[in-house]
């Protein structure tokens, strides 16, 4: 079986092949056209900028990767692309050129939700799906699940507001980082006191498995004021901060901004590990997987990692290079669906808002 899939579902234009290989899977090609040096001047995504872009890229992708995996178009057994969630104008550039390529096959198409991708990518090139409690982390999601099987979903906690990603974004505007933030906020988190700032871990302690993160970078906001010098930065509602000392004559600029940026990324792993916690005392699952892109983390797959051992809870763990979008996840999940009978309709429609469960 061999699956051609199409990711655009936001400013990373993606193609991958993949065929399953006995009782695993073979990655043919996989090509990714990152768009980040286009939006970091905006300080994020512009749709308009992301779907062009999309346009612009995904034959000369589809060329290549073809050229790569040295297979013909008519030998793909199917042909997937996501349906959601993410900008529609993205979406609607990579599934309607899925569904060209089916038609023009005479090949099944299938649509596959943004979501399922990263949630299944930590078992990537395996032929079963085990029960596990997934933690999805990204820029646009926060997400807990209970998964039993392939298509088999529970929500058991979601962000209430920003998520993770989101937070991390817009805490490095504040500070005056560069995009994306998380990159940024993590490399000067190594040399800062994490202990520094007592920052709020929001909804800890709320009696559910749900996520609140725009507090925290209410905090980060009002604390500025406190520890820097009016000047170089400019905050949320326009106020100009610069981060160093309140005494001047101090060169400590870079050790405030290590301390914030330490402080602010130990918060959210904090409740991300406890929340995850308690998710699989819960379900009673001995298996908890990460995904999305805040998942590249280092330390907050350190810290999970040691809080899983010492739990005696498996953790499994999607490489770097499927945690940041891409279609290869997509492919493996579009596969794992056709083995179990589940193809889309080609009248179906992209859903930005598309929900997992």
């Amino acid at each position: 079986m061999t699956i051609l899939a199409i990711e655009t579902s936001c400013d990373e234009t993606a193609l991958a092949i993949l065929r399953r290989n006995g009782s695993g899977s073979e990655l043919l090609a996989s090509e990714v056209a990152s768009q980040i040096a286009e939006h970091e001047k905006f300080g994020g995504v512009v749709p308009e900028v992301a779907s062009r872009n999309h346009l612009a890229q995904l034959p000369r992708l589809l060329e290549r990767a073809v050229a790569s995996a040295g297979i013909a178009m008519d030998e793909m057994d199917a042909f997937a692309a996501t349906s959601g969630p993410g900008l529609a104008s993205s979406l609607l550039v990579g599934n309607s050129a899925a569904k060209g390529l089916a038609i023009g096959a005479g090949k099944p198409f299938l649509a596959i939700n943004h979501l399922e991708g990263h949630l299944l990518s930590p078992f990537f090139g395996r032929e079963k799906i085990e029960p596990n409690v997934a933690l999805i982390v990204s820029g646009g999601h926060t997400l807990l699940v209970n998964v039993r099987g392939v298509g088999d979903y529970e929500i058991l906690g979601r962000t209430l507001d920003d998520a993770a990603g989101e937070a991390f974004d817009k805490v490095a505007k504040l500070l005056g980082l560069g995009y994306p933030g998380g990159p940024e906020i993590e490399m000067r988190a190594q040399k800062g006191d994490a202990k520094k700032f007592d920052l709020p871990r929001s909804m800890l302690n709320s009696g559910d498995l749900n996520f609140s993160f725009s507090g925290l970078k209410t905090a980060v906001r009002y604390l500025l004021p406190k520890v820097v010098i009016p000047s170089e930065v400019e905050g949320s509602r326009g106020e100009s901060f610069k981060v160093t000392h309140r005494d001047p004559s101090t060169d400590a600029r870079d050790d405030v901004l290590a301390d914030l940026c330490a402080s602010f990324q130990q918060v959210v792993i904090d409740i991300l590990r406890e929340k995850s916690l308690r998710a699989l005392q819960q379900t009673k699952s001995r298996r908890l997987t990460l995904s999305g892109g805040v998942s590249c983390n280092r330390a907050l797959r350190e810290d999970l990692r040691a809080a899983c051992q010492k739990n005696g809870i498996e953790l499994l763990v999607a490489k770097p290079w499927l945690c940041t979008d891409n279609a290869a996840m997509i492919a493996f999940a579009a596969m794992l669906r056709l083995e179990n009978g589940i193809v889309s309709n080609l009248a179906e429609e992209i859903d930005p808002n598309l929900a997992l469960a």
